[in-house]
């Protein structure tokens, strides 16, 4: 690799820790918990618990792999290094795919938010605001996730005092039943799972990341962690506050829990937290593709000129404004939020390759011995097929079409090489 595609390392494990948790405190913390307990009801508390528990799997899968390979990719090029090109291939065409789509629903959802009857064009501002913010430099990109992270913090906690001071009087009366059970507790935590995958930002950064072998583990499980006591008090809140159904019936949760309070008042702050949670995540999720991109541009799996890193920050600009064209695409010609559904089986492949990764690394740091590994990959696994139909099939789909994109591509080569 040339030394004019290197990126630079800039971030302290601060910095490393804040952008890891802003991407778990995206708009999800905002959305997540009503479809999570229309399938476990009253057991949403055991969904997170499980959701949290594959997190760390994967979580210290990705910092022993991340401390030997401090480079840009994630588990694209940890799977490349430790179980072959086709494996490496397979998880960065789910990551790059599936979150691109993600990127759209989230600029949706803050366009929304925001602006009602314009989200298209808001949504569409805010990507260009964002990338551009990108192209600046990560520092820059570091200290606005912290900025929006504050925001997300002092709204989540006004939330759980609204919830803690109790229902307003005007809201007593029967309360719903639950909706979910036993059987739904499995798909919850499919779902619960994704508002913790944020930590893989921090292995995607991890060639601008200071003292990598240090820093990256201490961030992603410090990022895990912060995240799982945040959801878990979160959940127990929300099923004391708002029980059985009434919690499955709104698609704002964190809203209704403030309108159903006695701080009805500040549902605004709540609002304002959810569009700030919004920008945060659709911030690191364009960061961490573009990333992604770049790692398989690097190795010809994607073309070749979205590997040009330069300007005066050194960024991956080819990378970052393809990511941001194809977005703006989405969000012009198609119903993002009816697309993503997909994303969830592919975020979960992609950890599984980071689990089998892992388990072949010829020594094993404390915190992540060879056995959390294999659970770790079966559990991975086992979520994935517990998904919607839909959303299994669409995704494999997509990759299929990526694998089949990439055979062809490689038979050309061949073709050409022998000619030549």
């Amino acid at each position: 690799m040339s030394a004019h595609q290197q990126l630079h390392r800039r971030l302290g494990t601060f910095d490393a820790t804040v952008i890891g948790l802003g991407s778990m405190l995206g708009a999800g913390v905002f959305v997540v918990f009503s479809p999570a307990a229309a399938l476990a009801g009253n057991l949403l508390v055991l969904s997170v618990v499980i959701a949290g528990a594959v997190a760390y799997c994967n979580a210290v899968a990705s910092a022993a792999l991340a401390a030997k390979y401090p480079t840009s990719g994630g588990t694209y090029v940890y799977g490349r290094k430790q179980l072959g090109e086709w494996p490496g291939f397979l998880a960065g065409w789910s990551f790059v795919t599936g979150k691109t789509a993600s990127c759209a629903a989230m600029a949706l959802t803050f366009g929304s938010y925001v602006a009602g009857a314009y989200a298209v064009p808001v949504a569409i501002a805010a990507v260009v605001a964002l990338t551009a913010v990108n192209l600046l430099g990560i520092t820059r990109t570091a200290l606005l996730t912290r900025v929006l992270l504050c925001v997300v913090l002092a709204t989540l906690v006004f939330v759980a005092v609204a919830a803690i001071v109790g229902r307003h009087p005007s809201a007593d009366g029967p309360l719903a039943g639950s909706s979910g059970g036993p059987g739904g507790v499995l798909p919850a935590a499919g779902l619960l799972f994704f508002a913790f995958a944020g930590y893989a930002r921090i292995a995607t950064l991890g060639e601008e990341v200071k003292d990598p072998s240090r820093s990256i583990p201490r961030a992603i499980l410090a990022a895990l962690a912060g995240a799982f006591t945040i959801y878990l008090a979160l959940a127990l809140l929300l099923l004391n506050h708002l029980p059985g159904g009434e919690l499955a019936a709104t698609q704002t949760p964190l809203l209704e829990a403030v309108l159903q309070s006695r701080l009805a008042a500040g549902a605004p702050l709540v609002q304002a937290g959810a569009a700030a949670a919004c920008l945060g995540a659709l911030l690191a999720l364009i960061t961490g593709v573009g990333r992604t991109t770049l790692a398989m541009a690097r190795e010809r799996d994607l073309p070749r000129p979205l590997a040009r890193v330069g300007g005066k920050h050194t960024v991956p600009y080819a990378a970052e404004l393809a990511v941001a064209a194809v977005v703006i695409l989405l969000l012009l010609t198609t119903d993002v939020m009816t697309v993503v559904g997909f994303s969830s089986f592919g975020v979960l492949l992609y950890y599984a390759v980071a689990n089998a990764s892992a388990y072949t690394l010829a020594s094993h740091p404390g915190y992540a011995p060879k056995w959390l590994n294999a659970v770790g990959f079966v559990a991975c696994l086992l979520l994935a097929f517990t998904l919607p139909a839909a959303s299994v099939l669409t995704m494999t789909a997509v990759l299929a079409a990526g694998v089949a994109g990439r055979w062809l591509v490689l038979r050309l080569r061949a073709g050409t090489a022998s000619d030549a």
